[in-house]
């Protein structure tokens, strides 16, 4: 059964740790061994694990990608003029698959699981889907 987490994101360039709300569903449900995908249907937008504990990363993350794909480039063509949001959307990816074992995800002490958001503020989905393993 795939479920849907409805967020708001308040600024243009955003990344919200949405860990814990995975982790909620994960109990909610008690599902125990298995994977869970956790998927972006915005393509400007997407779903990154990285270091949680320091926000510092996550300024500097943002930081760069904003170096490398700037929002007024002078030769984009894109009529709604937020090339750099799909760019960024597409380095980040749209999904990522997450271990699940005896209920817990198997994330790296510093991991956690972030929607990124780069064309805000917008409400936002994502998907969550749970396959069963043994």
């Amino acid at each position: 059964m795939m479920h849907a987490l409805t967020l708001q994101t308040d600024v243009h360039d955003q990344f919200i740790d949405i860990t814990s709300r995975i982790q909620d569903l994960i109990q909610q449900h008690s599902w125990r061994d298995g994977a869970i995908l956790v998927y972006c249907p915005h393509t400007t937008a997407g779903i990154a694990i990285n270091e949680n504990a320091d926000p510092d990363v996550v300024r500097d993350v943002l930081r760069r990608l904003d170096e490398v794909y700037p929002w007024n480039h002078a030769k984009d063509r894109h009529a709604e003029g937020n090339t750099a949001a799909h760019l960024k959307a597409i380095t980040t990816g749209t999904s990522q698959y997450v271990l699940v074992h005896n209920g817990r995800l198997q994330l790296g002490t510093w991991q956690g699981i972030y929607f990124c958001e780069f064309d805000g503020p917008r409400t936002r989905k994502v998907w969550v889907r749970f396959f069963n393993g043994e």
